[in-house]
């Protein structure tokens, strides 16, 4: 076989050994193209959301009209994702088993991520991080901690029932010692009314309540370290990660940062 001939040969084997890469190249090019990320759009859909409305200052009525940080997260998480939210009043006690069953779309409220709600229910991503506090009234001196509390002859703390400040009050302070009322409304009364001489709450939801009513004040101690509040979903749901998107969109924006501003200080960082 001459030469020429044997070069010939060679450059066509080459050419023909190619024809596959090069078309998994072009594959792979037409890929990067139709696999770009689509922003989620819920086509207008409705979607109910759970909150207690007696939760400042997460949600709450005034003047008969549903408010707080709550409310207007969720207007604008459904100005990105073209929903149309359904704010539902629902009973603390009963919202996470609603949420399971899949009787509301989403449950807002402050709601603590933990491991053991996580087997029930699905979460977003955290959206704020947060301490346990004692909330007391502002006229009194007797204690300024929990130890100094302890000390009290037949002291009572109260809180709300079926929540992560119920677990953390009892193991404060021992089940003998502690209240637990329906809503923190009706905790923060016994406080105010000398019928209990502390609450156990989430320090933002504190502030929202001194903030609304007054002759409350803080303890500096933070009760059980920094924990994490997220939206909870019934299992399955595809409203997560549209959600998320829409929080991590508002986040990178700095317009989520206005809005905790409004119903909470010191402002996000």
């Amino acid at each position: 076989m001459g030469l020429q001939r044997r070069k010939w040969l060679f450059v066509v084997l080459m050419i023909t050994l190619m024809i596959p890469v090069l078309g998994v190249f072009a594959q792979d090019a037409t890929a990067e193209v139709t696999t770009e990320p689509v922003w989620p759009d819920l086509g207008g859909k409705e979607i109910t959301i759970a909150v207690e409305n007696a939760y400042p200052p997460y949600n709450a009525i005034v003047d008969g009209k549903g408010v707080g940080w709550d409310y207007d997260a969720f207007t604008a998480i459904c100005q990105l994702i073209n929903c149309v939210p359904k704010f539902t009043e629902v009973a603390w006690d009963g919202m996470l088993l609603g949420i399971s069953n899949g009787q509301y779309d989403i449950a807002a409220d402050g709601i603590t991520y933990t491991a053991e709600r996580d087997k029930t229910v699905d979460f977003s991503q955290l959206y704020q991080a947060y301490d346990e506090t004692l909330l007391i009234r502002d006229n009194d001196t007797r204690f300024t901690t929990s130890d100094e509390l302890k000390k009290l002859p037949k002291f009572l703390v109260a809180t709300q029932i079926g929540t992560t400040n119920e677990i953390t009050a009892k193991a404060l302070f021992g089940e003998a010692n502690v209240k637990s009322f329906d809503t923190f409304g009706a905790a923060i009364e016994a406080l105010k009314n000398d019928d209990a001489d502390a609450v156990v709450v989430d320090r933002p939801a504190a502030e929202g309540y001194i903030e609304a009513q007054g002759g409350l004040k803080t303890l500096p101690e933070s009760l059980n370290g920094i924990e994490g509040l997220a939206f909870a979903f019934p299992p399955g749901s595809k409203l997560v990660n549209p959600v998320n998107a829409a929080m991590s969109a508002l986040q990178a924006s700095g317009a989520w940062d206005e809005i905790y501003a409004k119903w909470f200080k010191p402002a996000a960082k």
